[in-house]
Parts: C-alpha cells; sequence; structure tokens
C-alpha cells in the first residue's frame, strides 16, 4: 500500500479578494482560490498535476510528512 503524500499550503489574502495558495515542496506550484474553500481545492488541483508532471518524468516525489511549523508572535 503507498504511503500518502502530505503537503503544507501557505494561504495569502490578497487585499483585493480571494487568496494565493504556494505549495512550499513543490517548487513554483502556485495558484489562486476566490474563498477558502475554492483555494484549497485549487491547491488540491495544482498538487495533483504537479506530482502527476513528477511522475511522468521519473523524477522524485517530494512531500512535507516531516515538516513541522510553528507560528512565533511578537509584541509590535
Amino acid at each position: 500500500m503507498k504511503k500518502p503524500l502530505t503537503y503544507r499550503v501557505l494561504l495569502i489574502e490578497e487585499p483585493e479578494g480571494g487568496f494565493t495558495v504556494n505549495v512550499p515542496a513543490l517548487q513554483g506550484c502556485i495558484t489562486y482560490g476566490e474563498n477558502l474553500s475554492h483555494a484549497m481545492e485549487m491547491a488540491k488541483e495544482a498538487i495533483e498535476g504537479y506530482v502527476e508532471l513528477l511522475k511522468e518524468q521519473g523524477q522524485p516525489i517530494p512531500d512535507d510528512s516531516n515538516t513541522f511549523e510553528y507560528s512565533i508572535t511578537l509584541a509590535s
């Protein structure tokens, strides 16, 4: 059974509305959604397409399963 691939996505709320989505483990994998739900849907599509292309090219498939992320807030 294949191990599921896990990817961290960064969502940036755009001033004009919507969200830009960046997938750090997949260089250049960036998409956009009109709202959070749409952004996550588009991220999944972008990741699937990116991974499929890597497979077709015989490239290794990176993932974020061993990546941990924390946010640190500083007083301004």
